[in-house]
């Protein structure tokens, strides 16, 4: 018969794999508690950061409906709910993990997709969503400012040759 408490914390697991639109696996072994509340600070916008079981992981992301973590979820295993941006997220983890080598960012999953440490650590260095959009918008009012031009030109040309032909009869006149 299953422990009680471990059936509410695998719910409350499976729930979380299920609401957050990224898992991000780390390896935390050496972080001291204030290293640890460091990172959940710098994640807290985007991310719930939580140091879990392993075996309890496994069986709630297997509920959940995702493959694939069972290789990543051995050691010391925490992992970033991200309820929010993805790639900021990422970034807050490559950080910290540069600037505290203990940290070990182990892989993850993004929209139902296996992440493997390195797919991670692109995705860490992708602009934000606003950053993307913003460029996107920008190209898009480029194009239409060329476009406009275009159209405007031969109407342009047409005028300034009429202006020329006007100039050229008042001289002969």
């Amino acid at each position: 018969m299953a422990n009680p408490e471990k059936v509410a914390a695998v719910a409350e697991l499976t729930e979380r794999f299920r609401t957050s639109s990224a898992v991000l696996l780390t390896e935390y072994r050496g972080l001291s508690v204030g290293q640890l509340q460091e990172l959940r600070r710098s994640l807290a916008e985007n991310a719930d950061y939580a140091v879990v079981k392993n075996t309890l992981a496994t069986i709630a992301a297997k509920e959940a409906g995702i493959e694939g973590l069972d290789e990543d979820l051995h050691g010391p295993t925490a992992i970033a709910f991200v309820t929010g941006e993805p790639v900021l997220a990422a970034k807050a983890l490559r950080d910290f993990a540069k600037a505290n080598d203990k940290l070990v960012v182990k892989g993850g999953v993004l929209e139902g997709n296996k992440l493997s440490e390195q797919d991670v650590k692109s995705l860490a260095d992708l602009e934000s969503r606003d950053v993307l959009l913003g460029k996107a918008a920008g190209a898009m009012k480029a194009a239409l400012f060329q476009a406009a031009y275009v159209f405007n030109a031969p109407a342009t040309e047409a005028a300034r040759t009429i202006e020329a032909l006007r100039a050229k009869q008042a001289e002969e006149a």
